[in-house]
């Protein structure tokens, strides 16, 4: 069987991946980066706050973590409200205690319904980034293009008439986009994205927009609850890859390790304990820089 020769002339073929989204490069091949202070790793902690309606929408497709049982889905509706009412304020005791910041990638709907929830957190210094409309706001290449605006645009609205600033920040649910997104996001004034988790450094897309990677495989909803690990096991993965991440960068400069957390989940009584201890000890170690993604976005923009 001969090869069709229209795919030996693929129009998109090139070095890295085949888009022009962005210039692909191998993160020793660049500019080693330096944090403020001479630290060596920036520890980015992001809160996921989230507001489930009770019944998925499914288009244009359901929202890790949604309603799983026949509807009303009750158990699994006030499992993640309890993130909202309990779960959030452990970990904002927990920041305070170690005196550090945290970027909390929040629904837009959260804003209306808990508003008193977006204030302490801007209160106590901790960032807001945009994180779509609610749990059903999902977005993928079949969302009609004024939809996924419309979409973007309502959660940033919500944001800002709640906190009076507009978000710098978006993390898509399940960091999922579509092919619009990138400009979409560029043309609301977004300046940083966290959905393409390639990387351990931020990078710019060819139209400007910056990707700030939060590994999804870092995260506690992948640790604690699909790969069933305990809260002890997550925080050792956490130290240990600190501690490569710090070796690492003796040679090849700064590095981010982005720390994903979920109130309904990492907040709960049995897990908080050691989630703190975990953030005492980042937060000690000398070559820690914990800081928000704005802030991380901003330095590396500094160095670029």
């Amino acid at each position: 069987m001969t090869l069709d020769p229209a795919y030996l002339n693929y129009p998109k073929r090139r070095r890295g991946y085949d888009h022009d989204i962005y210039d692909w490069s191998a993160i020793q091949d660049r500019k080693p980066v330096q944090w403020l202070r001479g630290k060596s790793v920036a520890v980015w902690i992001c809160v996921s706050l989230e507001w489930f309606p009770i019944t998925p929408s499914d288009v244009p497709f359901r929202a890790p973590g949604h309603m799983q049982t026949a509807f009303p889905d009750y158990r699994h509706y006030t499992a993640r409200d309890y993130g909202n009412r309990v779960g959030v304020y452990r970990l904002l005791d927990a920041f305070a205690k170690a005196g550090i910041k945290a970027s909390f990638a929040t629904n837009g709907a959260i804003a209306g319904r808990y508003p008193e929830l977006v204030r302490d957190i801007v209160a106590a210094g901790h960032e807001i980034i945009a994180h779509s409309t609610d749990m059903n706001g999902t977005i993928a290449s079949g969302l009609p293009i004024e939809e996924e605006r419309a979409l973007i645009s309502g959660s940033l609205v919500s944001l800002e008439a709640a906190t009076g600033k507009r978000p710098n920040g978006w993390l898509s649910i399940a960091r999922s986009q579509s092919w619009n997104t990138p400009d979409l996001l560029k043309d609301a004034g977004i300046t940083y994205c966290c959905d393409w988790v390639n990387d351990e450094l931020p990078y710019r897309f060819r139209n400007g927009l910056i990707n700030l990677p939060l590994n999804h495989e870092l995260s506690d909803r992948q640790i604690i609850t699909v790969q069933q690990q305990s809260v002890d096991s997550y925080a050792q993965s956490m130290t240990d890859a600190f501690d490569w991440l710090t070796a690492e960068a003796k040679n090849f400069g700064g590095r981010i390790l982005p720390l994903h957390v979920t109130p309904y989940i990492i907040g709960l009584p049995y897990r908080i304990d050691a989630f703190e201890r975990l953030l005492m000890e980042l937060a000690a170690r000398p070559e820690a820089w914990v800081a928000t993604g704005e802030e991380i976005v901003s330095v590396w923009k500094e160095q670029q």
